[in-house]
C-alpha cells in the first residue's frame, strides 16, 4: 500500500506518493494561489495529490491514507488547523475536507512537526530521540522531538517557537505580536531586512534585483556587495540567537535546519555552529548539539506527513 503526503506551506503546496519504505514515488507542487480561501487551498492540494497518483499510475484502492502537514497550530485529534496566519486558516477542518475527497483515513500535523519526524525516522537525525527541527521559509516552523515522539503541548501549540520573543517591542510579526523569532529569522524577514538596507544604500547591488529572494541576497553577499554581506551576517546572528535559546531549553542531541534557506549549506551552518557553541549556557564545559541541514530538504514535509499514516502517529 501507498500513502499520500500533502504539505501545505505559507508559499507552496506539495503532494506526493510515498511507499512502505518511505521512498517518494512521485511528487507535484504549486504555489499557494493569492487570495485563495482555506477550502480552495485544500482543494488545490488534493488536486496535486491526484495528479501525483495519475503520474505514478496508482489508484485510490492502493492508498492507505493521507497525511497532511500544515503551517500553523494544528489540533491533531480533530484534524483541524486552529490558526495559520500566513494562510488565513481559522479552525479549518482539513482532515474532513481531505477525507471527503479521497475516502481514506486522514491525519494532520504541524508542518515542522512532520518534517522533524521525517528527519528522525529516516533523515539527518536518524537514530536520535531528542531533536529540534527549524524550518526557515515564509515563517519559522519549529518541530520538537522528545524521546522519539512529537511534542506538541497540551493545546497543540507547543511547537510555535517561531513566536517566542527575540526582540522586545521589535518588528511586527504576522501573528500580530512584535519581536518574534519569525520576524527576524524567516526568509520573509531576510527579504524585509534587505529591502530596508537597500533603500538606505542606493549604490548597493540589492537595488538591481527585479525580485528579491533569499537566494539572491546571499548570492550578492558572496559576490562581495557590502550591504548584502552586512544584512546576511545580521540575519544569521538573529537565527543563531534564537537557536541558542531553544538549545538552552531543550538540550537536544541535534538541531536540524530545513526550508529554502538551509540550501545554503555550510555557509549558513558553520557560523550558526560557531555562535551556538560560544553562547549556549555552560559553553566552557558543555558540548553543543550537532547542527546539520535537513536530509530530505524540500520533501521532508511530504514524507513526514505520509509517516503519520504508517504508524498512527499524531
Amino acid at each position: 500500500m501507498y500513502r499520500i503526503g500533502i504539505d501545505i506551506g505559507g508559499t507552496n503546496l506539495k503532494a506526493g506518493i510515498v511507499d512502505e519504505k518511505n521512498n517518494l514515488v512521485e511528487s507535484t507542487y504549486a504555489p499557494v494561489r493569492k487570495g485563495a480561501s482555506p477550502n480552495e487551498i485544500i482543494a488545490d492540494a488534493c488536486q496535486l495529490a491526484e495528479a501525483a497518483m495519475g503520474l505514478s499510475c496508482i489508484s485510490n484502492s492502493e492508498i492507505a491514507g493521507v497525511g497532511i502537514s500544515c503551517a500553523g497550530t494544528c489540533d491533531t485529534k480533530t484534524g483541524r488547523v486552529i490558526h495559520a496566519y500566513n494562510l488565513g486558516f481559522e479552525n479549518t477542518p482539513v482532515c474532513d475536507l481531505v477525507n471527503f475527497r479521497f475516502h481514506v483515513p486522514a491525519k494532520l500535523a504541524n508542518d515542522a512537526d512532520a518534517q522533524a519526524l521525517a528527519e528522525v525516522r529516516a533523515g539527518s537525525a536518524l537514530g536520535m530521540e531528542n531533536v529540534l527541527y527549524i524550518c526557515l521559509g515564509t515563517g519559522v516552523g519549529v518541530g520538537i522531538i522528545i524521546n522519539g515522539g512529537i511534542y506538541s503541548g497540551c493545546g497543540y501549540a507547543g511547537t510555535e517557537a517561531g513566536h517566542m520573543t527575540l526582540i522586545l517591542d521589535g518588528e511586527q510579526c504576522t501573528c500580530t505580536e512584535s519581536g518574534c523569532f519569525e520576524a527576524y529569522a524567516s526568509a520573509t524577514a531576510l527579504i524585509r531586512q534587505a529591502k530596508k538596507a537597500a533603500a538606505s544604500d542606493p549604490g548597493s547591488a540589492l537595488n538591481s534585483l527585479k525580485k528579491m529572494g533569499a537566494k539572491d541576497i546571499f548570492g550578492l553577499a558572496d559576490a562581495g556587495d557590502e550591504t548584502s554581506v552586512r544584512v546576511t551576517k545580521e540575519y544569521i546572528r538573529y537565527l543563531s540567537a534564537g537557536i541558542t535559546s531553544l538549545v538552552n531549553i531543550f538540550d537536544p542531541e541535534a538541531v536540524v535546519i530545513g526550508g529554502g534557506v538551509a540550501n545554503r549549506g555550510e555557509k549558513l551552518l558553520e557560523p550558526v555552529r560557531e555562535y551556538v557553541g560560544k553562547h549556549i549556557f555552560g559553553a566552557d564545559s558543555r558540548k553543543a548539539p550537532v547542527i546539520t541541514a535537513a536530509g530530505f530538504r524540500d520533501n521532508a514535509g511530504v514524507i513526514g506527513a505520509a509517516m503519520l499514516i504508517k504508524d498512527g502517529t499524531e
